[in-house]
């Protein structure tokens, strides 16, 4: 029996088993009510504590042995799986019936298997995150047994050279001095260009847009172009690269020539533009949000001093919504720091040290993505160099939310 058709037999077995808990269980608790005794819970709190009990230790025999079979221990057959949990929900089904009386404190039985459902959901979401950290923290350890940790922090030369020769077993090929050199300042530089272009288009773009919509707009015209602008969050980034490669680098081109300047066609403030015409939307509705939260008396109150509309959103809107505005702002540094296929379409793979946005550049997840892929073994220093970007992309994330979080407790207002 295959795992799909033993997985359709249990819940063919278990729904009825639990409707049938539940219709049973507030039926007797209403009968006993009717008779005038006072109960603890709700009676369909004890039709629920039917199912809880029914269920609950039906799922853990079958989670039990699944787990086993996983972990390679015990490799039990699906039809024993399937009697053992059917006839543990028929023994919780018959108890759950018999214990139902006056007395019994359903009500609080459920609240606290809520409190563990969410608990267990709290947990699942902290150890995905500790999970995914380790397995990075592990990996980028390989990595450093092989390259210096200062060399890859401060080297200004990303060059793998002949390091995927080693890696397929053809280390005889590799010519004297043709090692690679894993300085990862060109990686970083390329991202920290291209988020500060994204940011420098999206935030004065998104903040005024907001300002509009929140304290110019009518409702009419809001309930129109909030939805248009909002429409840019759902393109895919992969149609956003097709514009910067298409439409966007050409004009910059011709626009640096006009000027007598020299742009490549994979330079790196196309695809910046278009990261910040794609975050827009994330920054503008946030912080429209945030300015239509600011109570509506500090205007009234700015007004009745004589102040100017403009004067009244200059001084009093924006410095309350400050810190809704920042953590907009930092939200999209995220979005843009993560950004992947704009920069692969637009702006090429190729590590260049440069100020000169007009210049070729790559990021930092365009090369994890460019080392993960191909013929070189897994614990070759190329792929392994994926995981180390990765750790330290990680720690500049950590700490762009702690002074996130320090200057929003810092800005924050409390307003009664």
């Amino acid at each position: 029996m295959s795992v799909g058709e033993t997985t359709l037999i249990l819940l063919a077995g278990l729904i009825p088993l639990g409707y049938a808990g539940f219709f049973l269980g507030r039926r007797k608790a209403m009968a006993t009510q009717a008779d005038g005794t006072r109960l603890h819970s709700r009676p369909q709190q004890y039709g629920w504590y039917s199912v809880v009990s029914m269920a609950v230790p039906a799922i853990g025999v079958a989670f039990a042995a699944s787990l086993l079979n996983l972990l390679g221990w015990i490799a039990l057959p699906s039809e024993l799986v399937l009697a053992m949990t059917l006839i543990t929900a028929a023994a919780g089904f018959a108890y759950g019936l018999m214990a139902i009386r006056p007395t019994l404190r359903a009500r609080n039985t459920l609240d606290r298997l809520i409190r563990w459902l969410l608990l267990g959901a709290a947990l699942i979401s902290i150890m995905t995150t500790l999970a995914i950290v380790l397995s990075v923290i592990f990996e980028a350890m390989r990595f450093f047994r092989e390259v210096s940790v200062w060399e890859f922090i401060t080297g200004t030369v990303w060059s793998p050279g002949d390091s995927f020769l080693e890696a397929a077993g053809r280390g005889d090929e590799v010519s004297e001095g043709g090692g690679g050199v894993f300085g990862s300042v060109p990686l970083f530089a390329g991202t920290f260009m291209v988020t500060a272009i994204a940011m420098a288009v999206a935030l004065p773009i998104g903040l005024l847009s907001a300002i509009f919509m929140s304290e110019y707009a009518s409702l009419k015209t809001r309930g129109v172009v909030k939805p248009i602008l909002e429409t840019l969050a759902g393109i895919p980034t992969v149609v956003y690269g097709f514009f910067a490669a298409i439409t966007v680098t050409p004009i910059v081109v011709d626009i640096a020539g006009f000027f007598g300047l020299d742009a490549s066609y994979s330079n790196i403030l196309s695809p910046g533009i278009v990261m910040g015409i794609m975050i827009i939307p994330f920054i503008s509705s946030l912080s429209d949000d945030v300015i239509n939260s600011i109570p509506q008396s500090l205007r009234e109150g700015a007004f009745a001093l004589g102040t100017t509309r403009s004067e009244t959103i200059r001084n009093v809107v924006v410095p309350a919504a400050l810190p809704g505005v920042i953590s907009a702002f930092l939200l999209g540094v995220s979005r843009a720091l993560g950004e992947t296929m704009i920069v692969v379409m637009a702006a090429g793979v190729r590590p260049n040290l440069t100020w000169n946005p007009l210049e070729d550049m790559t990021t930092v997840t365009v090369n994890i993505v460019y080392s993960l892929t191909g013929d070189q073994s897994f614990d070759s220093p190329q792929t392994l160099s994926a995981f180390a970007l990765g750790l330290v992309l990680f720690i500049v994330t950590l700490t762009l939310n702690i002074i996130s979080t320090v200057m929003v407790r810092r800005f924050k207002q409390q307003y009664d």
